[in-house]
């Protein structure tokens, strides 16, 4: 995997290659939530480096991991990560908060708290 100029971590398109592996290996369970683990991890500390440049690539790699808990049947797991995502999205606003709106909304309705998310997708609707 590619790594930043400094030398420790990965780099943003390490990140986001992580990503795209584990969204296509998303049935077959272990092996894509370790790449989806890493990919959160790295992003953090991309994102802890420079917010501007990587809060987005965090918050797609929480919301893959809040999908990741969805499609193992773990949607309490899923929600922290939702939750963390749509929280970086608002600051980001467009796009990413609507996509992280109907993520949370997606786990919200597996928690059987369907009122809540309509709420978020009323919201995402708006954008």
């Amino acid at each position: 995997m590619a790594r930043n100029g400094s030398g420790d971590g990965l780099s943003a398109d390490a990140v986001e290659g992580l990503l795209a592996y584990a969204a296509t290996q998303r049935r077959f369970g272990g092996r894509a939530a370790r790449h989806v683990e890493r990919a959160i991890a790295e992003a953090r500390e991309l994102a802890a480096r420079d917010p501007v440049a990587h809060t987005g690539l965090l918050a797609r790699a929480l919301r893959e991991g809040a999908g990741q808990h969805l499609a193992r049947g773990s949607p309490a797991r899923a929600l922290p990560l939702a939750e963390e995502a749509l929280g970086l999205a608002r600051g980001l606003g467009g796009a990413p908060l609507a996509v992280a709106l109907r993520c949370a909304a997606e786990v919200l309705t597996a928690l059987d708290r369907k009122d809540d998310a309509l709420s978020l997708l009323k919201e995402a609707e708006r954008l």
